[in-house]
């Protein structure tokens, strides 16, 4: 357990940040999912613009340190296939 006032600070400092970090990836899994389900139904209109909304989303989430830059890169870019094979 935290004993000094310093590392009861940081402690304090997780919790937080583990609960924005919570939040925000919660929201970008929820953009990821809504553009697995364009694609699934196969509605391409849907599918692009579900990932456009979903892309910044995702790069947000990297510049606040949720996700690495490769691992984005590499989820834009399968959902993007994805959705060009569409149709």
């Amino acid at each position: 357990m935290a004993n000094s006032p310093q590392s009861k600070k940081r402690a304090r400092q997780n919790e937080r940040r583990f609960a924005v970090n919570k939040a925000r990836r919660s929201r970008i899994r929820t953009h990821l999912r809504k553009v697995e389900e364009a694609i699934a139904s196969g509605d391409k209109d849907a599918a692009v613009e579900a990932l456009r909304r979903a892309q910044p989303e995702l790069m947000r989430g990297v510049t606040k340190g949720v996700y690495h830059k490769n691992t984005a890169a590499r989820k834009m870019s399968r959902l993007s296939a994805r959705v060009k094979a569409i149709g």
